[in-house]
């Protein structure tokens, strides 16, 4: 049964690595896996070894996950963007609960409701800004898409690989929007889709590199300010929803913005009842 959940969860993250603006980390984080991944994700292959049973049944999950939506990804944002955009909202808006319970001291079992350190809202503050300012100044992205490999692709594929990387690994940032930023996005997205090995290395290459660098900064602010850590978790992923917002709902007709609250809805209760179960302990 666990390596169902596992897999499944694998899955979710999949598909969330290749949506611009929506977080692997926050899914991570809604499916409480998110520090038993950052501790994974070290230079010592004895330590990776003995937790394969965690860490296999996401990597497959995962990589299934990004095969099989990259194909159907273009044919929903094209028809069905704006209900999908409202869904992922309601993922967000359902994890915020948890993970601002992470911002708080531990209090006793008679308080029922408790209020976050001032550095932790200090960081919420901080982080929620950087997020409004980056929906503000969100590309669009060019219209190269590149299909054959050149010594200067490869470097320019690894360098967005290590970047999305990077952004990957905190919760409210996501990797997808990274290459976009970049101009990279529809190049991996078609690499993918297509199964082109020889753009996909590099990608996986840089990726592997920014995974080991930016997990050891996380894990060390996780030592060390936890609460504060999590404040600034808060803010990007409670940011991340300006970054989504569609900037109405789908066809605006009556019957557009029922089905769109639907995705809402549907999405913040999906993840608020995963939220609270803590499904992998």
């Amino acid at each position: 049964m666990e390596l169902i959940k596992l897999t499944s969860i694998g899955f979710v993250l999949g598909i969330t690595a290749i949506i611009p603006g929506f977080s692997v980390a926050t899914m991570a984080v809604v499916f409480n896996v998110y520090d038993r991944l950052i501790n994974v994700i070290v230079p010592n292959i004895k330590k990776i070894l003995a937790v394969w049973q965690f860490w296999l049944p996401l990597v497959i999950g995962g990589i299934a996950g990004i095969i099989f939506f990259s194909k159907v990804f273009s044919l929903l944002m094209v028809n069905y963007s704006v209900p999908a955009y409202w869904f992922f909202i309601g993922v967000i808006t359902g994890s915020i609960p948890l993970i601002y319970k992470k911002t708080c001291p531990e209090t006793d079992s008679n308080k029922k409701f408790a209020l976050p350190s001032i550095p932790s809202v200090i960081c919420f503050i901080f982080a929620i800004a950087v997020m409004i300012f980056m929906a503000i100044v969100k590309p669009d992205e060019g219209l190269a898409v590149y299909t054959e490999l050149t010594p200067y692709i490869f470097g320019m594929l690894a360098l967005a690989g290590a970047l999305a990387a990077i952004a990957m690994i905190i919760p409210g940032i996501s990797g997808a929007f990274m290459l976009l930023v970049i101009g990279f996005y529809q190049t991996v997205l078609q690499s993918v889709s297509d199964l082109n090995i020889p753009l996909i290395v590099p990608v996986v290459l840089g990726a592997a590199a920014g995974l080991l660098l930016s997990a050891a900064f996380v894990r060390f602010l996780l030592s060390k300010v936890p609460r504060e850590t999590y404040g600034a978790v808060l803010g990007l992923v409670t940011g991340s929803i300006f970054v989504l917002y569609p900037g109405g709902f789908a066809f605006q007709a009556r019957a557009g913005i029922i089905i769109s609250i639907v995705c809402l809805f549907t999405g913040f209760i999906l993840s608020f009842l995963m939220s609270r179960r803590n499904i992998v302990k």
